[in-house]
């Protein structure tokens, strides 16, 4: 039988003007938040309102969790502020995700199972109404979603929160904050698991928050590509 963790858990999800989008995804982090396999762990899930001129905050703390605001409009900062406050309330284990995506039920149990310091998790993409046909092809074709991929997703993440500690949490940059701080966990000798094991579904929408993530990389893929014209964020 597999030896069942009880780490607390802290769950980060940046948030910018989200409140379409915020409900389904907080649910699905308290769907993985139930698995079995963490055996009734505490999970606190943290929702940082960057500069929310809408109805996120309110909707988050309607469904019984943690909604901090800041006015920074800076994606780094937003997760390193939702993980100091995961961290106050004893969380041993920091997830990432964003406010546009779902999680599996299994991925935090996911996370965990891999016994490593960081956990780097792929993204899949549902619809591809936006792009079509010509976009999905090649998404499948050229992304390596399997064990060994060197795909970095603010989207899929886990970070053990000693280790994140040791680098000094995330900096505060408005994008590509994710990449930077991999980067510095794997300079540190953190024992790093790049896995397809945790899953997770997120946006290919257009109006994208983050100017260098997942939503303007497809962007600008399809522009080059000539798949879709005047796309922007």
């Amino acid at each position: 039988m597999k030896r069942r963790t009880r780490r607390t858990i802290g769950v980060v999800i940046p948030a910018h003007n989200e409140e379409r989008l915020i409900a389904d995804c907080v649910a699905s982090v308290a769907r993985a938040a139930r698995a079995p396999a963490l055996a009734g762990a505490p999970v606190h899930i943290v929702v940082v309102c960057d500069a929310c001129t809408d109805r996120t905050a309110e909707i988050v703390t309607s469904l019984g969790h943690t909604a901090l605001t800041c006015d920074a409009r800076n994606v780094g900062l937003a997760r390193a502020l939702g993980a100091d406050a995961a961290m106050a309330r004893g969380a041993q284990w920091l997830a990432f995700t964003d406010a546009d995506t779902v999680v599996c039920a299994q991925w935090l149990a996911s996370q965990l199972a891999l016994r490593s310091d960081v956990v780097c998790g792929t993204v899949g993409v549902e619809d591809w109404d936006v792009y079509g046909d010509a976009m999905r092809l090649h998404f499948e074709r050229t992304y390596r979603d399997e064990d060994g991929h060197r795909h970095i997703h603010g989207a899929n993440l886990g970070i053990c929160a000693a280790a994140y500690r040791r680098v000094g949490g995330f900096a505060s940059l408005e994008n590509s904050e994710d990449v930077a701080i991999v980067g510095a966990l794997e300079a540190s000798g953190a024992r790093i698991a790049w896995s397809a094991a945790p899953r997770v579904v997120t946006s290919a929408r257009t109006t994208f928050r983050a100017t260098a993530g997942f939503g303007a990389t497809l962007a600008s893929v399809a522009a080059a590509a000539g798949m879709v014209e005047g796309i922007r964020g």
